[in-house]
């Protein structure tokens, strides 16, 4: 009886131009800052009659072929996707070891991670925390001005459109920057933090300007926290439209988001409650920041992004820092195998009416369109007329000619 022809996954590694991106599922993966990974990927994941594919991997002169399960060799392609990255080093400048302790702006390019001054990875707890409604849920450690957190911007909305039915993302405050006294020696004020986060914006291909630690200076990440809180009293779905909504600010606007008038204009232009956000801003806002904190610590969320995933009966995976969008499927399927990626329209029109503001990388993540030819396609879209385009000094974001900033 002649074996059952299975798909091929064939795998070449080579340097490639960065912002090429010619295989949206697994590819780029990036090595380092300065070089991508090209995986050529063949039909398997299209193919739903096969459970199980064939790799072929082309070395010292023959063929080996192995039989691997889809879901093992999404961990395969993990796998070798985390030991590339470590092969890659920073070209960050002022970013030594004790600098990155020190302060925990200063995010680990190389980990994807904003780490706080206390708290430790090894003393994670298993949580018996477990899903409720849908399958699987997902409790997300960030921080308002996390740097990292808006790199994975795009695998987060991604991941909210293809795995929505199975997939419920609870948002928690981690209180990245409490004010600038805990720091003891080494970075020690918020200039020190601009040219880092300039950094950032390329490595994460996100918009980011540093300047606003030169220009208008944060001296806390809580009240933004808080504030954030405050909208998830009132409806979680405007809470989380707020929280992007002052990333912007920040990020992009270089606007000061500890400022109570900066937090109102957010809070209005999502539709918030102003005379209950305020009271609550006031109140019992507080109250629910500590919690988080407290669960933080429970949890031994040690930085942000850190993202726990729990199925219904409180088995766990975890997925620290900024990695590609696999390492979060991953992370579902491992609690849920038979969860199933939800099909959506990619056109320009349907990805604005869902995320009203999209960057380049957002777009391409999204749309399927590479990264080169993303940007070209949403300036193309603004001459005729149908988006706006807001620049910064280090990338742009795109939005629908309805909305006002």
């Amino acid at each position: 009886m002649s074996e059952r022809k299975l798909p091929m996954l064939k795998i070449r590694m080579n340097p490639v131009p960065k912002g090429s991106s010619d295989f949206q599922q697994f590819a780029p993966f990036r090595d380092g800052v300065n070089k991508l990974l090209e995986i050529e990927i063949m039909g398997f994941l299209s193919d739903t009659n096969h459970k199980n594919v064939r790799v072929c991997n082309f070395g010292k002169g023959k063929l080996n072929s192995i039989m691997v399960s889809k879901i093992n060799l999404i961990a395969l392609l993990i796998s070798l996707s985390s030991f590339i990255a470590c092969q890659g080093q920073s070209n960050t400048k002022n970013m030594d070891k004790e600098s990155l302790k020190n302060n925990p702006l200063l995010c680990d390019i190389e980990t994807g991670m904003c780490e706080t001054s206390d708290g430790n990875r090894d003393t994670a707890s298993q949580s018996k925390i477990q899903s409720t409604k849908k399958s699987v849920r997902v409790v997300y450690y960030t921080d308002p001005i996390c740097s990292s957190c808006w790199g994975i911007e795009p695998q987060l909305r991604k991941l909210k459109l293809e795995y929505g039915n199975f997939v419920e993302i609870e948002y928690r405050m981690g209180g990245l920057l409490p004010d600038w006294s805990y720091n003891s020696g080494g970075i020690g004020k918020p200039s020190d933090v601009a040219e880092h986060w300039d950094e950032v914006s390329v490595h994460y291909d996100m918009p980011i300007d540093g300047d606003v630690w030169l220009e208008d200076p944060l001296h806390s990440s809580y009240p933004p926290s808080i504030a954030f809180k405050a909208a998830q009293m009132q409806d979680n779905e405007k809470a989380i439209l707020f929280l992007r909504e002052i990333r912007e600010m920040v990020f992009l606007q270089k606007k000061n988001i500890t400022k109570w008038e900066n937090l109102e204009v957010a809070a209005k232009k999502v539709g918030l409650n102003m005379e209950q956000f305020k009271t609550d801003y006031e109140g019992k806002a507080k109250e629910l920041f500590n919690e988080d904190l407290k669960l933080g610590r429970e949890l031994g969320v040690r930085g942000f992004p850190t993202m726990f995933f729990f199925d219904e009966s409180g088995n766990q995976e975890i997925v620290y820092g900024s990695r590609p969008y696999p390492f979060y499927e991953m992370a579902i399927l491992k609690l849920n195998p038979n969860a199933t990626k939800s099909e959506y329209s990619k056109n320009w029109e349907t990805l604005f009416s869902k995320y009203p503001t999209l960057t380049a990388k957002e777009f391409s993540e999204l749309s399927g369109t590479p990264r080169d030819e993303s940007e070209k396609q949403l300036n193309e879209l603004v001459l005729k007329g149908d988006l706006e385009k807001h620049t910064t000094k280090n990338g742009s974001i795109w939005t629908t000619k309805k909305m006002n900033r």
